[in-house]
């Protein structure tokens, strides 16, 4: 898959895995995009949904926001660009066969800056790696780090973010 159908993908299996919990779903279409790809309703309640879709097992997070930034500042940055009702959702493909769902996980924003803050050691990131070891040249040699279980989208987790977000 190239990087348009990586995003496509996701896109669809985000919007097909809040449906399956029972929320309805809208589908942004167009070039200007604000900072949310879905939005999802239930009753009262809705959840803008950024879906963030890869393949090689991690998410480019911050990158465009590093220039002239420490890793923590860059996360910060990226943070104060989402408002309080969006809510990430990452879809991972490697490593899954076609007739396998796709791994995905449920994050809010502070919880993304949280994690971004926390890995290499304290040191930051700018990418979200489903699990990575660091090398022996990095600063946090021989570290592992890992989104956390409780990530993982399940009707419980989408419950709880619900809950969180004030929506």
């Amino acid at each position: 898959m190239n990087q348009w159908q990586v995003a496509t993908s996701a896109e669809a299996f985000a919007a097909a895995q809040f449906a399956r919990c029972g929320w309805d779903i809208s589908v942004q279409y167009g070039a200007n995009q604000p900072e949310y790809d879905l939005v999802a309703v239930d009753g009262d309640r809705m959840l803008k949904i950024s879906v963030k879709g890869s393949k090689d097992g991690s998410w480019g997070i911050t990158q465009s926001f590093k220039k002239n930034a420490t890793y923590h500042e860059a996360a910060d940055r990226w943070l104060a660009k989402h408002g309080e009702k969006t809510i990430m959702c990452f879809v991972q493909f490697k490593g899954i066969e076609l007739n396998e769902l796709p791994l995905m996980y449920l994050a809010t924003p502070q919880e993304v800056c949280e994690w971004l803050k926390k890995a290499a050691m304290g040191r930051g990131d700018t990418i979200l790696h489903v699990k990575h070891t660091w090398t022996p040249k990095a600063q946090a040699a021989g570290t592992t780090d890992k989104i956390p279980e409780k990530w993982e989208f399940t009707q419980e987790r989408l419950e709880e973010i619900a809950n969180s977000t004030g929506v």
